[in-house]
């Protein structure tokens, strides 16, 4: 079976460019891939047939020799034969696919990112705050502008002659990887910077202004865009990521939007009722006991908890009691006490809850000692 001619199988003229020739067969490339075409014959040869052609217009004497000889130049084994049936993928999709996917010549990576903890009070993340904070860092050098370089020279990378990536050989396969010299340059500079050795960066150490948000909560980070490390020879800076982290409070603690305390009431408070005034973060509120409050009751204020950062309504407060029992007992305070015992003649009507645990163990024991 005849070849389809070479050019007319990536669809491009006689006298198209390199970069013609790449991105026809990328194109090809991309909408015949086996990958994408599972299973599809028709699409498996044409994508064959656009790699064997690519391989030999891509390649300057191939080329030369099949505008002179046509298809007769690599008959016998050799050229575009080899090439469909055993072509480096690491050329061939190192220079193609590495256009789209990242495998060819790499741009530097930009400076790395950094991470603060800082502490706050409760109050600073729930009203938000102003903080100074020092981080150490390595900056761009002021001596070179960040080249790296002592009078703006440079060269030719010896170790990937300029392609910016290097190519490891294993067995069969060959795999392309950044190059550890250049960094994917492709240069390196001629003669460093005394200042900085080359690197580009020296360490330093600066302040920032943060300015914290109101309603941040533990572990929320705050992004400052290019306040990180400072790239290598001039690219851009990392990001420096300010995480929070909230102390404990005395009185407070909190869970989301909502605030939670613990409010020690006497007894007597709890058994008669009446008034308490409780703390909030904005100033003092008012709560009612209704009589005969059992320890450990809620109290919902509604709207003195936080508003959220990311928006919505503010949450809660909720304040629990909790019954304390009297210590310290004067001589007088312990005969009262006595003869409030002795009042009770039958104390099921005044403890129903500790009634109904007795006969709850009652219940137990007899269904126990029955068997």
């Amino acid at each position: 079976m005849s070849k389809r001619d070479y050019y007319e199988v990536l669809g491009v003229g006689r006298g198209a460019t390199e970069d013609e020739v790449k991105k026809a067969y990328r194109r090809l490339a991309m909408k015949y891939h086996p990958d994408r075409n599972d299973g599809d014959k028709g699409a498996e040869q044409k994508f064959k047939e656009a790699k064997e052609a690519y391989e030999v217009l891509s390649d300057a004497d191939k080329r030369r020799l099949y505008d002179a000889h046509g298809h007769a130049a690599f008959e016998g084994g050799g050229g575009a034969g080899r090439g469909a049936a055993g072509a480096d993928f690491g050329d061939i999709f190192g220079d193609i696919f590495g256009d789209i996917f990242g495998g060819g010549r790499q741009r530097a990576r930009r400076g790395a990112d950094l991470r603060y903890v800082v502490e706050l009070d409760l109050e600073e993340a729930v009203f938000g705050a102003t903080r100074e904070i020092e981080i150490p860092t390595l900056d761009e050098c002021k001596a070179c502008d960040g080249s790296g370089s002592s009078d703006g020279k440079r060269k030719t990378c010896g170790t990937c002659r300029g392609h910016g990536r290097v190519r490891m050989q294993n067995g069969i396969f060959s795999i392309q990887q950044t190059c550890p010299t250049c960094g994917g340059s492709g240069q390196v500079v001629e003669n460093p910077c005394k200042v900085c050795r080359g690197a580009g960066r020296v360490e330093g150490e600066k302040t920032l202004s943060v300015k914290i948000p109101a309603g941040v909560d533990e572990g929320d980070r705050i992004r400052l865009a290019g306040e990180g490390q400072a790239g290598a020879r001039g690219v851009p800076a990392g990001d420096l990521y300010v995480e929070v982290h909230v102390k404990p409070h005395p009185i407070f603690q909190r869970d989301g939007a909502d605030l939670y305390c613990e409010v020690p009431i006497r007894f007597s408070q709890a058994a008669l009722g009446g008034e308490l005034t409780v703390p909030t973060l904005g100033g003092e509120a008012l709560i009612k006991i209704p009589v005969e409050t059992q320890s450990g009751k809620l109290f919902r204020l509604r709207g003195k908890g936080v508003k959220p950062v990311r928006g919505g309504e503010a949450g809660d407060l909720l304040c629990r009691v909790v019954v304390e029992t009297p210590v310290k007992l004067t001589r007088k305070q312990k005969e009262l006490l006595e003869q409030f015992e002795a009042s009770f003649e039958d104390g099921r009507e005044h403890t129903p809850r500790q009634t109904g645990w007795f006969d709850g163990v009652k219940q137990f024991w007899d269904r126990m000692t029955s068997g």
